[in-house]
């Protein structure tokens, strides 16, 4: 447009513009032009560039904000999962502890209930042993007084006196078994020798 004003003046003015002054603007229309542009860029550092600056910045920070929080909540997952594993071996030996000391635990229950076993069945063994022994007396003794009744009642018959004499009725029945007793062993001496003889002559 400058060169256009410039190529209408000239031709006005009745002067002949060539060359490479067709292509270069009038002094005029590049000072103009420099005022509008230095005004432009006034207002565009005043005015303009400290809110793009602003933004740029407000953008930076947050970026470096959101950077720096990702940053510490990654330290804190990894922090948080060293504790978890540390947590998970602690739980896992203790639990091996645990079952170490009931299988040990056990083993002494097990222990101590067959040795308690063994001392019950000791004792009732022992009681049992007692109890037949108690009553084997108790048997021996009825049967004391039953085998010293018959035998006092007769001897009373076979001597024709009475027995009533404890003194006497005692020594009546110590004599009467003790002949049972002597007469036990030759009694079953002679069984077996009929008891051969018989049979020598069965043969």
């Amino acid at each position: 447009m400058g060169t256009l004003t410039g190529v209408l003046l000239a031709a006005e003015g009745g002067e002949e513009v060539s060359g490479i002054e067709l292509f270069l603007p009038p002094l005029y229309d590049v000072f103009w032009s420099a005022i509008v542009l230095l005004i432009i860029a006034v207002v565009f550092y005043k005015a303009v560039l400290p809110k793009f600056t602003a933004v740029l910045d407000e953008r930076t920070a947050k970026i470096e904000g959101g950077i720096q929080q990702a940053e510490t909540a990654q330290a804190e997952a990894a922090a948080a999962l060293a504790e978890y594993h540390q947590q998970l071996q602690e739980a896992r030996a203790e639990a091996a502890k645990i079952r170490e000391e009931a299988r040990a635990e056990g083993g002494a229950i097990v222990s101590d209930l067959r040795e308690k076993a063994g001392d019950d069945a000791a004792r009732i063994v022992e009681t049992a042993h007692r109890q037949v022994e108690a009553e084997r007396q108790q048997a021996a003794v009825s049967l004391r007084a039953e085998v010293g009744s018959l035998a006092t009642e007769l001897a009373s018959k076979i001597v024709g006196e009475s027995l009533e004499d404890s003194a006497r009725q005692s020594r009546v029945v110590d004599r009467f078994l003790a002949d049972l007793e002597a007469a036990g062993p030759a009694a079953a001496s002679a069984a077996g020798t009929a008891n051969g003889g018989s049979t020598g002559k069965e043969n």
